[in-house]
């Protein structure tokens, strides 16, 4: 059984991943409102603060009429806001009651102390998991199988587990698109044969076994441990006869 402690972080940070949910579901809603009548609501990212909001509210590019639409979404975006602002306070808590771990965690680049904490919420009890493989496989980021006679065939990742650690990972994944980050000759690899999305998978797949072994260890990142390949990368093709 988990303690108290990591029951309630887990509490907490599903009740954030939901009020986040609902943000990007108005500012969705607005987005498609505005291309409706041939309009955008501006650069990319914009109607993530409060100051965007406004900023739309207040200039001409929404109608009086259109605002009337706006608005109401506006208002629930802010409510969900306010509840996320309150409970990152409580995590905050929690970051500190856990500084080691977290920073230990915060050390792979594009980790920061939701994304740690999550992984502490998921790994607390490491004695569950047999491997990082197995740790990867309840997070829900190994391929599906699925058997025919003597033949097996691999799917689309699971999804079962911990959506929220899988959601938090993905998110980390992206950052292995710049070239400084340790993990991407492995993201441009896949990128090159199976597109951005199963690159994200796989990068996220490989962070999860990453922050298993270390909360296991108690060992912090080592980049020469990461194990991806690095150069110029070229595609064989061995036909058999």
């Amino acid at each position: 059984m988990p303690s108290p402690g990591i029951s309630d972080l887990r509490t907490t940070l599903s009740r954030r991943r939901h009020f986040i949910r609902i943000q990007t579901a108005e500012v969705n809603a607005v987005k498609r409102l505005l291309r409706g009548v041939g309009r955008n609501s501006g650069r990319r990212g914009s109607l993530r603060t409060d100051a965007h909001w406004q900023s739309l509210l207040a200039g001409d590019l929404v109608a009086a009429q259109l605002q009337e639409h706006v608005r109401p979404h506006y208002a629930v975006w802010r409510q969900a806001a306010e509840q996320v602002r309150a409970l990152d306070l409580g995590l905050g808590e929690s970051a500190r009651e856990r500084r080691d771990a977290v920073k230990r965690l915060e050390t792979v680049p594009g980790v920061g102390p939701i994304i740690a904490l999550t992984a502490i919420a998921v790994f607390a009890e490491v004695s569950r998991f047999g491997s990082a493989k197995h740790a990867a496989s309840y997070a829900g980021l190994v391929p599906s199988t699925f058997q025919s006679g003597e033949r097996d065939a691999h799917g689309h990742i699971t999804k079962r587990g911990s959506a929220e650690l899988r959601a938090m990972l993905c998110e980390a994944a992206h950052h292995a698109r710049r070239p400084v980050h340790p993990l991407h000759p492995r993201f441009a690899r896949v990128c090159a044969r199976r597109g951005y999305k199963t690159a994200v998978v796989a990068v996220a797949h490989r962070l999860c076994r990453i922050l298993f072994a270390m909360l296991r260890d108690g060992a912090d990142f080592n980049v020469t441990r990461v194990g991806v390949e690095e150069g110029d990368f070229e595609r064989t093709t061995t036909y058999k006869h």
